[in-house]
């Protein structure tokens, strides 16, 4: 890994066992916790393939598995992966860079029909990396296919450098929403879910 990740130098010792713990609390409890997947599902055919960009502890993938989808998840952090294996033993999860992404790899020499990078991913990459990420994420999908990107405003990373990451690899916006159930979008919205396509 070429340059440490926000999550590393940002967050307490223990931290990605902590976000583990928490969701498999909430889950047990009846939280909701699938709403990106249910945004994604919406946007993409029966049976996909997806790449679970920043997958954390997993529980986006599993949701989208659940609704018949075939998931490969990445991560930096082996904690949230091997949480994600334990929970998840069906799907495929794997410890790696974004900014380095090659799936290939890891004998998945296809292109996905879509990705999905939920939890802020966005926020805890590595300083200036945003670009080559979403350069990294946009080369494994399919032309035409789409890549869904929701992270939190206000938090150190604008929008229109967002913007201008996604058009810079070669992605196109096609919508915006304020919410993962789709409340139309605002400019004072503190959450941005963007709908960026490939072109085809």
């Amino acid at each position: 890994m070429a340059q440490q990740t926000r999550w590393v130098t940002e967050t307490a010792s223990g931290h990605a066992q902590r976000t583990a713990d928490r969701f498999r609390q909430m889950a047990a409890a009846g939280h909701d916790l699938a709403g990106e997947a249910r945004t994604l599902d919406a946007l993409i055919a029966p049976g996909s393939t997806v790449l679970d960009a920043g997958c954390g502890s997993g529980r986006v993938g599993a949701a989208l598995a659940e609704r018949g989808h075939t998931v490969l998840g990445v991560d930096a952090d082996p904690t949230l992966i091997e949480a994600a294996r334990q929970d998840f033993p069906d799907i495929e999860w794997v410890v790696g860079d974004l900014t380095e992404l090659d799936l290939r790899a890891h004998g998945q020499p296809r292109l996905f029909d879509a990705a999905i990078l939920a939890g802020n991913v966005m926020l805890y990459l590595a300083p200036d990396t945003e670009a080559e990420v979403l350069r990294q994420v946009a080369a494994h999908v399919r032309p035409d296919g789409p890549v869904v990107v929701g992270f939190g405003t206000g938090r150190g990373y604008d929008l229109a450098d967002f913007d201008a990451h996604a058009a810079d690899a070669g992605l196109i916006l096609e919508h915006r929403f304020a919410t993962w159930d789709l409340r139309p979008w605002r400019e004072d919205a503190d959450f941005a879910v963007t709908v960026l396509r490939r072109p085809a």
